[in-house]
């Protein structure tokens, strides 16, 4: 009876009916206001209509992230009691790129955070691949491999959290106890003097030389042409590989894939396809954790946690992958650029998981190792963790290195189906999500878990530019799923549950969004120049759904994110961001997918910045809007702005002259508002053209650039 008990539990989100209720009084209102456009002859409205209906359809497509919500809760100790001395292997994925925009030192934090889980050593593998093949990237590693033989005993020694070394150092929890301070001490100074030497390093190719393994390297040509380098660090399997107080240490790998400029390397999903194929000869572990190398951990227990839903009794066997949030600490207080994801993580993934499961996003995602290699799901289907043991005890790790390095050659794939029926899917910015896709098709479901100790946590963007380029690439690949043959309309149809197909779609349709609220951003604002009405007289009853629709859904909005841990004015930034991703990244997404798709350009994968200079830092602390570069989604926002300052200027200019009667007219009341908060909204933009001196200010000529187109369509609209 002991060992029928769950490792884990579920729960319905409270409030489901009232939620439920109220959502179909927010329909109904869409309908009068879809019958009120339709039955309106007057002429010069279809456009909004247009854009109303859209607003309408899109709002109900994101009801399917909040209908269903559960949350989970695990059982660790009835997972220890039931699976302590026979817990599975698991093999730990870190990917870098660029040793610039990722910095070796960023990356070995993460590296030294996932050697240190609360997981029997001897059961843990970590891999790190570096795209690059930067040698000071390796010679980084190098170092985190010694410094780890003191990191990884001080960890479990004294419960340490985060295991990250710099975010430890950073925070208040390396104040131990008085009697713990010298240890402490001499800990930091290992750290910083293996800081130092990687700094060093970076200047000095001398001290490279002193280390073994970078005999690799003399035919290396640039990180896009160069062999396979393979080195296995620590070989957990050796009984001599320990820590300094006698204990296993978990095996450590550094791989840079082959990469020749004739052969396309397929980004990230070619290297995590590499990572599989050679860690299943190294230590096959069944479940295979993959994190971004500015994503550390920051809960031991992670892989435990992930533990009670794969071998779970009765419902182990349905899972393919454990999704955790993505989370950030370099947030703001008020989250100036909205980049935590909060109502994602908080609400809408757990609604997801109540329709079969999240998407895969690509870091802090715990997977089965034989559903990522293409295996179906059926009711036999069993977690056979204890047959992916390998016994290669006798083979010599340099004899290893060179047998299995032919399997992150770049012909390897070649006639084979890695990256379409094997392993991470190919041809997609975000390969991660038709990945899961795929997996949930074949009849797999996957969980959300949402601990209260963050398990991951980031670097978020810090300037506006970054935020806008991040969600440019996202909402493009997703725009690139939904006109692929992994379409989540057909490709998922009759497979996963249409509550799930619609909540993929939500994600899909981001950037067509960028038309419905142009429209609504230009639009009303140059109608209400010409004094011209689009929307019903405040004394008409048609006035009432509009009224109720924006009061309504502006104080759930307010109350979903205050119930997610946000703040007010945190609400209001998220709220600015959703106006600016909408109106710039959506549109250069769809632009940029247009011209794929008439083969114009072609996929590039941008490798999002996680370093800032010093006064950029200071300026996102202090929340003031990092403006300063200049680009054409810049323009497109600042345009936008300027037009709707000199709408509701010019507004408030004839009202004044006519003794404000215009200015009160209810006929144009819903557009003086939209207009005023259009303003209101964009008032760190203003601020950055017109009024700042530093460096994150608006660049003189985008201002006066945005400032003549603005004017120019404002006179047009006036004229005609």
């Amino acid at each position: 009876m002991k060992n029928s008990l769950p490792l884990f539990e579920t729960k319905k989100a409270k409030c489901s009916l009232i939620y439920k209720v109220y959502s179909t009084s927010i329909f109904v209102s869409i309908i009068f206001i879809w019958v009120y456009r339709a039955t309106d002859d007057e002429n010069g409205k279809l456009g909004i209509f247009a854009a109303e209906v859209w607003f309408g359809l899109y709002w109900i497509l994101t009801r399917s992230l909040r209908w269903n919500r559960v949350y989970r809760n695990t059982f660790k100790d009835k997972l220890s009691i039931r699976f302590e001395n026979d817990l599975p292997g698991v093999d730990i994925f870190v990917c870098t790129a660029d040793p610039e925009l990722e910095p070796p030192m960023m990356v070995i934090n993460t590296v030294l955070s996932v050697m240190a889980y609360d997981y029997p050593p001897q059961n843990l593998s970590v891999y790190l691949s570096d795209d690059a093949a930067s040698d000071l990237t390796f010679y980084a590693l190098l170092e985190a491999s010694y410094f780890a033989k003191h990191w990884i005993p001080f960890c479990k020694r004294f419960k340490v959290q985060p295991p990250s070394p710099e975010a430890f150092f950073r925070s208040e929890s390396h104040k131990l106890e008085a009697c713990q301070h010298e240890y402490v001490a001499s800990i930091k100074k290992l750290y910083q003097d293996m800081e130092n030497r990687i700094e060093l390093a970076k200047t000095s190719k001398n001290t490279l030389l002193e280390h073994k393994g970078f005999s690799k390297w003399d035919s290396f040509s640039s990180p896009g042409d160069h062999d396979a380098i393979l080195q296995i660090l620590i070989d957990g399997r050796d009984s001599e590989s320990k820590d300094i107080e006698g204990y296993r240490l978990p095996t450590l790998v550094y791989l840079a894939r082959e990469k020749r400029p004739q052969h396309f390397h397929n980004f990230k999903a070619g290297a995590m396809n590499a990572l599989i194929r050679v860690s299943s000869q190294i230590s096959n572990g069944p479940i295979i954790l993959n994190v971004d190398c500015d994503m550390y951990s920051n809960n031991s227990l992670s892989i435990r946690d992930a533990l009670c839903f794969f071998l779970d009794e009765e419902k182990g066997h349905e899972i393919a992958f454990v999704q955790f949030p993505q989370n950030f600490y370099n947030i703001t207080k008020n989250e100036l650029y909205g980049g935590s994801l909060r109502v994602i993580s908080e609400v809408e993934f757990h609604g997801l998981d109540g329709y079969g499961g999240p998407l895969y996003i690509g870091t802090g995602c715990f997977h089965r190792r034989d559903t990522l290699c293409g295996r179906k799901f059926t009711k036999e289907s069993r977690f056979e963790w204890k047959e992916n043991s390998l016994n290669r005890t006798k083979e010599n790790v340099i004899d290893l290195e060179n047998r299995i390095k032919e399997l992150a050659s770049c012909t390897f794939e070649q006639n084979t189906h890695w990256g379409h029926e094997i392993g991470v899917k190919y041809g997609c910015p975000v390969e991660d999500v038709i990945t899961g896709l795929s997996i949930q098709c074949l009849g797999w479901k996957s969980i959300y878990f949402n601990p209260k100790t963050k398990a991951f946590l980031g670097v978020a963007a810090t300037s506006l530019d970054q935020i806008l380029v991040q969600h440019k690439r996202w909402s493009e690949g997703d725009l690139q799923i939904l006109l692929s043959r992994y379409s989540p309309i057909w490709y998922g149809f009759g497979k996963i549950n249409f509550g799930l197909i619609m909540g993929y779609c939500t994600y899909c349709f981001w950037s067509p969004n960028c038309f419905a609220t142009l429209y609504y951003s230009i639009m009303p604002s140059l109608y209400l120049l010409n004094g011209i009405s689009l929307f019903p007289k405040v004394s008409s009853l048609w006035f009432l759904p509009f009224a109720y629709v924006i009061v309504s859904e502006t104080l759930y909005s307010l109350g979903e994110y205050l119930y997610s841990g946000g703040t007010a004015l945190g609400w209001w930034n998220e709220q600015r961001m959703w106006l600016y991703k909408r109106t710039s990244s959506y549109l250069f997404a769809v632009i940029d997918t247009f011209l794929q798709l008439i083969n114009y350009s072609n996929t590039v994968f941008v490798v999002s910045a996680k370093v800032s200079d010093e006064e950029v830092l200071r300026r996102y602390k202090e929340e003031k809007m990092e403006i300063g570069v200049n680009s054409p989604m810049l323009f497109i926002l600042s345009t936008v702005a300027m037009l709707n300052l000199f709408c509701f200027i010019g507004k408030v200019v004839k009202a004044m002259a006519s003794k404000g009667s215009g200015f009160v007219d209810g006929a144009i009341a819903l557009q003086i508002l939209l207009s005023g908060v259009l303003v209101l909204i964009n008032l760190p933009l203003y601020n950055a053209a017109f009024f700042r001196k530093d460096k994150g200010r608006m660049s003189t000529s985008v201002a006066l650039k945005s400032a003549l187109v603005a004017l120019s369509l404002c006179t047009y609209g006036f004229l005609f």
